[in-house]
């Protein structure tokens, strides 16, 4: 059996799968101030359906970095940066303690400057003498050659908790995406690896030991929590992610798609093309600072089942704060889930409240309780219509990306709306008028996200770096380097990189990952010419684990 658990921004969501259908459900609501008792919570729900033997695989999705990062509820980094000549690092500077370390390296990986020796270890020491415990340190060119990055990082050996070097992240050669996911890598550490910690203790003493234990990231597939130690940063935005990889599961789309999950806080839109789900195609933005985590593209609205009704200059108001839960759950202020229980042949918990609370609201406007409840829920779905066209309109005014392939000169036409969460089934005949499309709600698509993190299969990127002038092999995430002949090629850089790949994981992460599931995603070979005679090539290829479903449970829930 497999365990997937999804913590979001209003419930935490709980299930348990076997290979022949869904075990059990829980639904139990987050705590912001403990997300691990909300997923204690949420596991003491399962087990008092099913005591869990045998259980082979956990899956969490969970807020926490997100959270950290937008609240700002950050660690403080010491942040060593070496650029060079060039670029000027100062520009891309993030937290209070950001060293400029001069010294730099050619695009090639060779040495211009040489770092100091002395001007490292000071910086360090006053990072330090500050209480800095976590630090990262980047070099422009560190993809290439991270003996820079090596340097800075001697000094720190036994006198900090964590430290990302900038190499280990990516191989792409974009260095201020490079120092952003460097410096979020490090700040969320300190409260991913006590969150992890505890949720393995909670586990044990639940007497449950599953071989894997794995975190959803934000591209829709997993790490290990021993992966995600070194790189949480991989884990913010992974709610997006259920969602997308749970409709995939569920759904199957094989044609363009809209989903649009419907949540207590926020909705998440997403878009397939041919079933496909989209990639970001420049990875994705933390605060407004591009990164090089590669992402789904997806939206988030503030508008959900518990957005707080407000009147405002005489206009209904709907989001995008969540004051609480609905009136009908015992809130203090009315919501959209409180206006469909009055238009809605459904009952959701204390329908006078509702009734009550709506009434209250429409009197100030001279309108029924019938009344303004539908146009609260016409003003949301209207809203909802609007985001949609505008996230398709910028889809197709550029290149698509999927996460099987770059799709160029298409234009993505959605034929069909797949709709989850909460108030799905309330809420689908009336979007299925506003947007012309046919509106399916899938089976369990109360728990869309749960079930997309069960699911969802490992993903991973090696970048393979050859310069045969030099001799030189560089697979900077798995730590390859090494020497190659002259005559390297890129068919033979293409056939290690998918090799080193699928090994690594193997007898690093314990994943067993066919070679078909391999894929190259992007590859380049250039000729380096000194005087008029070709010296070498520069060769590089990306190489990913492809997203997708774990196939032997996909069944269970369609």
């Amino acid at each position: 059996m497999i365990l997937g658990i999804d913590v979001g921004g209003t419930h935490t969501d709980a299930v348990l799968l076997h290979k022949h259908g869904l075990v059990a459900t829980a639904k139990v609501v987050t705590d912001h101030g403990d997300l691990l008792s909300s997923v204690c919570q949420a596991l003491e729900e399962i087990r008092k359906v099913d005591r869990m033997t045998g259980l082979k695989r956990f899956n969490l999705s969970t807020t926490l970095c997100t959270n950290a990062i937008v609240q700002g509820e950050l660690h403080e980094v010491g942040v060593l940066v070496s650029a060079g000549p060039g670029i000027d690092p100062a520009h891309y500077c993030l937290g209070g303690q950001y060293k400029l370390i001069p010294g730099g390296l050619d695009h090639r990986g060779t040495e211009v400057v040489p770092q100091d020796p002395g001007l490292i270890e000071s910086s360090i020491q006053q990072c330090l003498d500050q209480g800095v415990k976590v630090f990262s340190l980047i070099g422009k060119f560190s993809p290439r050659n991270p003996g820079h990055e090596l340097q800075m990082a001697e000094p720190l050996q036994g006198k900090c908790d964590f430290l990302t070097m900038g190499h280990t992240l990516s191989g792409q050669l974009n260095f201020p995406r490079r120092i952003a996911t460097a410096y979020y890598n490090s700040a969320v550490w300190p409260v991913f690896t006590g969150f992890a910690r505890s949720v393995e203790t909670s586990l044990e003493q639940l007497g449950l030991t599953p071989p894997h234990l794995n975190i959803l990231k934000a591209d829709g597939g997993t790490m290990t929590l021993t992966q995600a130690r070194q790189t949480p940063v991989e884990s913010i935005f992974s709610g997006p992610s259920a969602s997308i990889m749970g409709c995939l599961a569920m759904c199957c789309p094989e044609q363009d798609s809209l989903l649009l999950d419907v949540g207590g806080t926020t909705t998440d839109m997403a878009v397939y093309a041919d079933g496909a789900p989209l990639v970001e195609t420049e990875s994705m933005d933390l605060v407004h600072r591009p990164t090089l985590v590669r992402a789904m593209k997806s939206k988030s609205i503030g508008l959900g089942g518990d957005s707080a009704v407000s009147i405002k200059n005489q206009q209904l108001c709907i989001g995008p704060k969540r004051l609480g839960p609905s009136l009908a759950s015992g809130g203090a202020v009315p919501t959209l889930v409180d206006a469909l229980n009055l238009v809605q042949d459904v009952r959701h918990g204390d329908l006078e409240a509702s009734r009550q609370g709506i009434r209250e609201l429409g009197s100030r406007l001279g309108l029924s309780a019938e009344e303004c409840a539908g146009q609260i829920i016409d003003a949301v779905c209207t809203e909802l219509k609007e985001q949609a066209v505008s996230m398709l309109a910028r889809i197709n005014a550029k290149p698509v990306y999927t996460v099987h392939e770059l799709l160029e000169y298409r234009e993505i036409k959605p034929k069909i709306v797949y709709l989850m969460g909460g108030p799905a089934r309330m809420l689908a005949p009336i979007l299925e008028a506003k947007l012309n499309l046919p509106v399916s709600v899938p089976d369990h698509y109360q728990v869309a996200n749960a079930l997309g993190a069960a699911l969802a299969k490992p993903t991973m990127e090696a970048e393979l770096f050859a310069d045969t002038e030099k001799h030189v092999l560089r697979i900077p995430v798995l730590g390859v380097n090494q020497e190659i002949p002259g005559k390297y090629s890129l068919a033979q850089a293409r056939t290690d990189v998918v090799d080193r790949l699928c090994s690594h994981v193997s007898s690093r992460l314990d994943w067993n990952v066919p070679q078909e599931e391999v894929e190259i995603v992007e590859e380049s070979e250039m000729n380096m010419v000194r005087d008029v005679y070709q010296v070498g090539r520069d060769i590089r290829v990306k190489a990913q684990i492809k997203p997708g479903i774990v196939s032997d449970y996909q069944q269970a829930v369609r």
